[in-house]
């Protein structure tokens, strides 16, 4: 786990470099000294949408304004400009600097779920390495975990649901896959695991319908009536059921 978290923050902070290097930093029409004229502009810029120049508003603020009580609401609105422009690496990046730099920030606990969020939209289809699928599953659990009575924790749980849905979806199709290629084995080894690991998911009834079929393949007819009443116990008002009965009936 301290492995993968490493590699999750090189990541985005190497591709945060890479992108922010592109970009310029000198383009802000902020010329007060005064913090609070200077943040009520960028919010200006940001309340309408303009959110390049409100990047350049904020990110100036960060630098010419690093000690002053504006400095967290500067840092959150710039990670929010750039998750609003679906810059998720970026803001992703930006998001991390307010819960390292401003621990005690009233920003801190919708900045962790928008942490979450941008893992979540970087999530890919499901055919494609779910990295950033796992990470957002790790900051929205992090997020419940930290903020139990939080307004988005029903969402953030709801979010969870659908991307672990994902992963189990995922390792159907290659358990899929090896049934079409004969190998048997395989689909079994890939059905079993989301039984383990995605019990509670859309696509476990499905998966122990799949091990049923591949244990029959393999002419493992004792293993697989263990499977069928296992499927009955488990999964009564699944769609599958009827298949599963009659397949009971023909063993």
């Amino acid at each position: 786990m301290k492995k993968i978290k490493t590699a999750k923050y090189l990541a985005i902070m190497l591709a945060a470099l890479f992108i922010f290097s592109c970009g310029s930093s000198d383009k802000s029409d902020i010329k007060t000294d005064d913090p609070e004229k200077a943040i009520n502009i960028a919010m200006k810029n940001y309340d309408k949408k303009d959110y390049l120049q409100a990047i350049e508003d904020f990110s100036l603020i960060k630098i010419k304004f690093s000690g002053t009580s504006i400095a967290d609401k500067a840092q959150y609105y710039l990670a929010m400009c750039y998750y609003n422009r679906q810059e998720y690496i970026l803001a992703a990046s930006e998001f991390e600097n307010l819960l390292k730099n401003f621990s005690s920030s009233i920003y801190v606990v919708q900045g962790r779920f928008q942490l979450a969020m941008c893992y979540y939209g970087m999530s890919p289809d499901f055919s494609l390495d779910q990295t950033y699928t796992k990470f957002a599953i790790t900051e929205f659990q992090n997020f419940i975990e930290l903020f139990p009575n939080d307004k988005n924790v029903a969402e953030a749980e709801s979010k969870i649901k659908e991307l672990r849905n994902k992963l189990a979806y995922k390792q159907l199709k290659s358990a899929d896959l090896y049934m079409v290629m004969d190998n048997y084995k395989a689909a079994i080894f890939y059905y079993e695991s989301i039984l383990q690991d995605y019990f509670e998911t859309d696509w476990a009834d499905d998966a122990l319908y799949g091990k049923i079929q591949a244990l029959l393949k393999k002419k493992k007819n004792d293993d697989a009536k263990k499977e069928i009443d296992r499927f009955e116990k488990k999964f009564p008002k699944s769609s599958l059921i009827g298949k599963v009965e009659s397949i009971k009936k023909n063993i």
